[in-house]
C-alpha cells in the first residue's frame, strides 16, 4: 500500500522554497508596480519611465529565471511516482506553454510585458491577435503549463502540487491586475476625451 513519502516528501527544504519562490515573484511586482503607479519612484530613480520599467523588466525575469531553478532542484529532491509519469503528455504542455509565453512577449513588446503601464507606457490599442486571441493571459496560463508539464514529463508529484499553487496564484493576480490595469487605460480615455472637449469649445 502506497504511503504519502512513496511520492511526496514534505520535509526537504529545497520543496519549501520552491512554494516560497513561486509565490514571492508575482506579490512583488504587483506590489513594485503599484507603488510606481502611484509615486514614480523608479521613474525617479532611473531617470526616465523607460529606464524604469528595463530594470524592473530585468529583477522580475530574474526572479523567474531564480524560481524556476528553484523548482528544478525541488523535484530533483523528490520521489518519482510512476502514475504521472507522462513525458509525452508533459513534453507537449511545455511546448504548448512556451509558445503561449514567447509569442506574448513578441506582441507586447519588452514594456508591455513587463508592466510597462504602470509607469505610464502605454500601448496604442490593445493586442488582440494571437495569442490573445486564445486566451486573455497567455504569459500566465503558458507559464502555468511549463510547471506542469515538467512535472509530469519527470513523474513528480511535488511538480503537480507547485503547479497548483501557481495556478491559484496566477488566478488571484489576475483578478487584482486586470481591473487596474483597465482602469488605467480607461484614465487616458477620459482624458483625451476631455482634452478633445476642450480643444473643440
Amino acid at each position: 500500500m502506497a504511503t504519502l513519502s512513496n511520492f511526496l516528501d514534505l520535509s526537504q527544504q529545497s520543496l519549501q522554497w520552491s512554494a516560497l519562490a513561486i509565490a514571492f515573484n508575482p506579490i512583488f511586482w504587483n506590489i513594485v508596480a503599484r507603488a510606481e503607479y502611484r509615486g514614480h519612484y523608479l521613474t525617479r530613480i532611473f531617470g526616465g519611465p523607460y529606464y524604469g520599467c528595463y530594470f524592473l523588466a530585468f529583477v522580475i525575469f530574474s526572479l523567474g529565471i531564480l524560481r524556476d531553478h528553484v523548482y528544478q532542484l525541488a523535484l530533483a529532491d523528490q520521489p518519482y511516482y510512476a502514475p504521472i509519469h507522462q513525458p509525452l503528455l508533459g513534453g507537449f504542455l511545455f511546448a504548448v506553454g512556451s509558445v503561449l509565453v514567447l509569442s506574448s512577449m513578441w506582441a507586447l513588446g519588452l514594456t508591455g510585458t513587463y508592466l510597462g503601464d504602470y509607469f505610464g507606457i502605454l500601448m496604442d490599442s490593445p493586442v488582440t491577435g494571437f495569442p490573445f486571441n486564445v486566451t486573455g493571459s497567455p504569459m500566465y496560463w503558458g507559464s502555468t503549463l511549463n510547471f506542469l508539464g515538467v512535472a509530469l514529463y519527470k513523474g513528480k508529484v511535488a511538480g503537480v502540487i507547485l503547479t497548483a499553487e501557481v495556478f491559484i496564484l496566477y488566478f488571484f493576480a489576475l483578478r487584482w491586475e486586470d481591473p487596474f490595469t483597465a482602469e488605467i487605460y480607461a484614465k487616458r480615455e477620459r482624458e483625451r476625451a476631455k482634452s478633445k472637449g476642450g480643444k473643440s469649445s
